[in-house]
C-alpha cells in the first residue's frame, strides 16, 4: 500500500493480543488449499503475511482493528484455511488475524443457532445434534473449516441438495459486523442485506456473530450405490429428487476415481460408476427399493458412528471438492473445474463431454438446489495443461455446451463466480472499511481511490 508501516507501535497497541512474527509460522498461515490450481500456485506461492495475531474474544479484535485502521495495515482473516482460491492468502503482506478462538456458541433457538465466527463447523453441527438439530448444509471440509470462512468464502455442499445454496433466503438470519477504522463500530445486518457481506471473502468487514437456520436432526445413512454406466447413476439421482427421497447427499461419481477412493477396494470397483448418499433412515427401504427398481446395487450402508468401525470415511469426505482432494493425494497431475449445467438437464450432454475429452478429464456431479430450482454441479478433474489450454476449455464448455463456469483459478471475487462487480458490496466496503485495508486485491470493485484519507 505504499506506507511504511511501525510495526513497533502496532505491537505496542495491541498489547495483551497473542501474535506471531516468526517467518515459518507466519508463511505456513498464509496458505490455503490454492494449490489444487497450478495457476493460483505459480501466482500465491512466494505470497506471506509480516504478522500474524490471534485475538482470544471480541474485544481483542476490537482492539486489532482499530490499530489495523490507525497504522494503515493491511489485514487478510483466516478460519481453517481450507478454501481453494487463495481466500486468506495476503497479497499485500500485513497481517494475518487468526478467527478460530472466537468459537463460542453462543445461543441455541428453536430454529436456529446464534455462533461466534470462528468455530469449527464439526464442532457447530456436532453441539446441534446432541440437541436433535443439525446444520442445513457445511463444506466436505467440515471437520476443519469454520463457519465464518464458509459464510465468506463457501456458496454450498452437503445439504444443498435439501436446503439450497448458503445465500438462499432463510439459511442466514443475521451477520453482527465490526469496522476497520480508529474507533470500530459494529454493523447489524438481517434478510437480503446479509448479502452485502456473504461470499465477499473477508474483505468489508469482519464478522464476529451470526445466526443460522436449524432443522431437526437425522441419523443420515451414509451409503455408495453402484451402476453400470455413468449415464444410469446420473438417472438414478435426478429420478431420486423426483420422488422426492430424502437425502442429504446425492454424489455422482464415474468409476475411474475408484482408483483414488483407495479404501474402498471393492466397494467401489473400477468397473462401476457410483453415486455416494446419505438417506434419511425412515427413507431407507424406498431408497432401497427405488435402487433396485433402476438395476443398482448398494455396495454398503452406514449410519456415521458405524463408518469408522468399518474403516470408512463419511459419505462428504467423497463429494464435492473432496474429489478433488482425493485424486491429488494420489496424482498431482490434476486440477479442476467447477461447472453449472443449464436447465434443464440433460444427461446427455455429460455423455457427450465424457466422449469429447477421454482421458483428461475425471467427471463428478453434485445434486443440490439454488434459488428453490434443482441445479446440478460438476467438479470435474481436469489434466493441467496450462492456463492457455484451461481456458480455451472453460471457452467451449460456456459457449459450446452453454454451462457456467465459477473459475477456481482466479482469486478475484468477480472473475471466481460473481463474472460482475457486486455494487452493493462495494458500498458496504466504503462503510465497513473505509481505507481499503481488508484482504486488498481480492475485489476488482475496489478501487484506491475510494479509500479514505485522514
Amino acid at each position: 500500500m505504499g506506507n511504511k508501516i511501525d510495526w513497533e507501535g502496532f505491537k505496542k497497541e495491541i498489547s495483551g493480543v497473542r501474535f506471531e512474527e516468526g517467518k515459518e509460522f507466519v508463511a505456513s498461515r498464509s496458505k490455503d488449499y490454492y494449490w489444487y490450481s497450478p495457476i493460483l500456485d505459480e501466482i500465491f506461492k512466494d505470497k506471506v503475511g509480516d504478522l500474524v495475531v490471534i485475538p482470544s474474544n471480541q474485544e481483542q479484535v476490537k482492539k486489532v482493528a482499530a490499530a489495523i485502521a490507525k497504522y494503515k495495515i493491511p489485514l487478510t482473516l483466516r478460519g481453517g484455511g481450507t478454501g481453494n482460491y487463495g481466500q486468506c492468502v495476503p497479497l499485500e503482506g500485513g497481517v494475518i488475524m487468526i478467527m478460530t478462538k472466537l468459537n463460542r456458541i453462543v445461543e441455541f433457538k428453536e430454529k436456529s443457532v446464534l455462533t461466534e465466527s470462528g468455530v469449527r463447523i464439526s464442532r457447530l453441527d456436532n453441539a446441534a445434534r446432541s440437541i436433535g438439530l443439525e446444520l442445513l448444509m457445511y463444506p466436505s471440509t467440515r471437520l476443519t473449516a469454520t463457519i465464518g470462512g464458509f459464510l465468506a468464502g463457501g456458496s454450498g455442499g452437503c445439504g444443498s441438495l435439501r436446503n439450497g445454496m448458503l445465500r438462499d433466503p432463510g439459511n442466514i438470519n443475521y451477520l453482527k459486523v465490526l469496522t476497520i477504522e480508529k474507533e470500530p463500530k459494529i454493523i447489524e445486518l438481517f434478510g437480503n442485506d446479509i448479502q452485502k457481506v456473504q461470499h465477499a471473502y473477508g474483505t468489508n468487514g469482519i464478522v464476529l456473530e451470526m445466526e443460522l437456520a436449524l432443522s431437526p436432526a437425522k441419523d443420515w445413512i451414509h451409503c455408495a450405490v453402484l451402476f453400470d454406466g455413468y449415464d444410469n447413476a446420473l438417472n438414478f439421482s435426478i429420478e431420486a429428487q423426483q420422488k422426492n427421497l430424502d437425502c442429504y447427499l446425492l454424489t455422482v461419481v464415474e468409476r475411474r476415481f475408484s482408483k483414488f477412493y483407495k479404501k474402498f477396494k471393492d466397494l467401489f470397483p473400477r468397473n462401476k460408476d457410483a453415486v455416494f448418499s446419505m438417506v434419511a433412515p425412515n427413507e431407507y427401504k424406498r431408497f432401497e427399493k427405488f435402487v433396485k427398481d433402476q438395476n443398482g446395487l448398494i455396495s454398503f450402508s452406514f449410519r456415521e458412528n458405524e463408518l469408522h468401525a468399518n474403516g470408512l470415511q463419511p459419505a462428504y469426505e467423497f463429494g464435492w471438492n473432496h474429489t478433488t482432494l482425493q485424486a491429488l493425494k494420489v496424482d498431482k497431475s490434476w486440477t479442476y473445474l467447477q461447472v453449472a449445467y443449464p436447465q434443464p438437464f440433460d444427461p446427455k450432454l455429460v455423455i457427450t463431454q465424457m466422449q469429447r475429452y477421454g482421458e483428461d478429464i475425471y467427471w463428478h456431479h453434485e445434486m443440490a438446489r439454488m434459488g428453490g430450482n434443482v441445479q446440478i454441479f460438476a467438479l470435474p478433474l481436469v489434466k493441467s495443461k496450462g492456463k492457455e489450454a484451461m481456458y480455451e476449455l472453460i471457452a467451449e464448455l460456456e459457449n459450446k455446451d452453454g454451462c457456467t463456469i465459477y473459475d477456481p483459478h482466479a482469486y478475484t471475487i468477480e472473475d471466481g463466480g460473481m463474472k460482475e462487480i457486486d455494487s452493493s458490496q462495494i458500498d458496504f466496503k466504503k462503510e465497513a472499511d473505509p481505507y481499503g485495508l481488508m484482504n486488498p486485491g481480492k475485489t476488482r470493485g475496489w478501487k484506491s481511490e475510494m479509500a479514505k484519507i485522514d
